[in-house]
């Protein structure tokens, strides 16, 4: 540490948590950071500024930030110079109260603040004290490109669409703490891409809470489908993924949009939520589940090679035996690909967490694992069906259990694990033979 001082060279670490609009959001806030000199610190012990992206979605998350905070105050201690800054949806939900519970904070911003960053720690350089900056600003949502990111990856990359959600599902905080859906415009996302095309990324994933209400807010008849016409223009990117899709908002033309796309990749995510109309209705979703079938049988009617994924909620207050069994008769109706299950979490200031008929944790624990066991059964089923078969993958790097071994993805989605060959490196498009599927991961070699 004292030969970094001597030196005058300064160091920032940042910690995510949630979702890839986080991911994609601390991107943005390093390259903030590197532009005002900060170098990337290894160790959270050796950073002069620590910046907590954070995530309200689940209490657990926050659970983990306040630890994390613990930690952090220690270090703090250690070295009084050192800035602490909570970032994300946690610091929009609780504004203020951060510091007052947790004074060792330097400052506070929510998620449409990352363009004050600079100005922001250029002030508490020079004077100290406490800031706290969560009001607001759609302006900023609209002017992304103009942040440098320090992006993880030189192959694959996060481009944000859109910012908010006005569906306020009764569970959700997201509408309270990312605000009302504000879309970047067409011609600033594709500025965005064909940068990065021209450096060579080969893959990108569209962001949004909801990319099927994708232009709605600017009143003029765009949508998502208009945004792949036009990425699909761009040379260069080989893949497009997008995340997250809503029932509600998805038409057919959007499907016919991505099925007619070369690039849109044959992976779509689809969150159901629940099996039960009387659940979808309490969850406020909007749209019954004889609606999710209809848009999943035009889905692969148009293409079908897809594979299908989805969120599931488990102990949604109110849910009874009959309803769980509601969704665990769509698994097996559907046969998504893959399926992710959570338990319900009450957030406080949704309406779900005022509701009557509360789920004990016993009950809910029961259920999930009914969900993950008939998810898991079928997620088997369909990989199997793979085994023998040959399929463009784009390379993403070493396992983290076995070095000796690489994988990388198929359109689809589906992880294939094999051994590493000399000469190989990330982005590489390469044919791959599926030998043995399992539960979570297909093994194979290259060809």
């Amino acid at each position: 540490m004292e030969e970094k001082r001597l030196t005058d060279e300064k160091y920032y670490y940042t910690i995510t948590y949630g979702c890839q609009m986080n991911e994609n959001d601390t991107e943005r806030i390093n390259g903030q950071l590197e532009d005002l000199g900060y170098k990337p610190a290894e160790n959270m012990e050796d950073a002069d500024i620590v910046i907590m992206n954070t995530c309200s979605v689940r209490q657990n998350a926050e659970e983990k930030v306040y630890g994390k905070i613990g930690e952090i105050k220690k270090l703090k201690d250690k070295n009084p110079r050192m800035l602490l800054g909570i970032a994300g949806c946690m610091a929009q939900e609780n504004k203020g109260k951060l510091i007052e519970r947790m004074p060792i904070i330097d400052f506070v911003i929510g998620p449409y603040h990352i363009h004050d960053l600079k100005d922001i720690i250029s002030r508490e350089n020079a004077r100290g004290g406490h800031i706290v900056k969560t009001e607001r600003n759609p302006h900023s949502v609209r002017d992304y490109s103009e942040l440098r990111s320090v992006r993880k990856s030189r192959v694959f990359a996060w481009i944000p669409i859109m910012q908010g959600c006005n569906k306020f599902c009764t569970y959700c905080i997201v509408p309270y703490v990312r605000g009302r859906e504000i879309s970047r415009t067409i011609d600033d996302i594709c500025r965005e891409i064909k940068g990065l095309a021209e450096t060579g990324y080969k893959e990108i994933t569209l962001l949004g809470q909801n990319v099927n209400s994708y232009g709605l807010d600017f009143r003029n008849g765009t949508n998502f489908g208009d945004l792949i016409r036009a990425i699909d223009k761009i040379d260069g990117i080989e893949r497009v993924r997008y995340m997250t899709s809503h029932p509600r908002d998805m038409t057919f033309d959007m499907i016919d949009a991505m099925a007619a796309s070369p690039k849109v990749v044959r992976h779509m995510h689809l969150p159901v939520q629940h099996g039960s109309n009387e659940m979808l209705k309490q969850m406020n979703r909007g749209y019954t589940i004889e609606h999710f079938k209809e848009l999943v049988n035009y889905v692969r009617q148009k293409m079908p090679d897809v594979a299908l994924t989805t969120d599931l909620i488990t102990g949604f207050p109110g849910e009874t035996e009959e309803m769980h069994q509601e969704t665990i008769k769509l698994l097996k109706e559907v046969r998504f690909d893959s399926a992710y299950t959570f338990i319900y979490s009450p957030r406080t200031g949704t309406p779900a967490a005022r509701m009557e008929n509360q789920i004990d944790d016993e009950t809910k624990h029961r259920r999930l694992q009914e969900l993950m066991d008939t998810q898991n059964e079928i997620s088997l089923e369909l990989n199997r069906e793979m085994e023998g078969k040959n399929y463009e993958i784009i390379i993403e790097g070493p396992s983290k259990q076995d070095p000796n071994h690489w994988f990388g993805r198929t359109s689809t989605n589906k992880m294939i694990l094999f051994p590493y060959e000399e000469g190989i490196k990330v982005g590489d498009t390469r044919m791959a033979k599926v030998d043995t599927a399992q539960t979570w991961v297909l093994k194979g070699e290259l060809l």
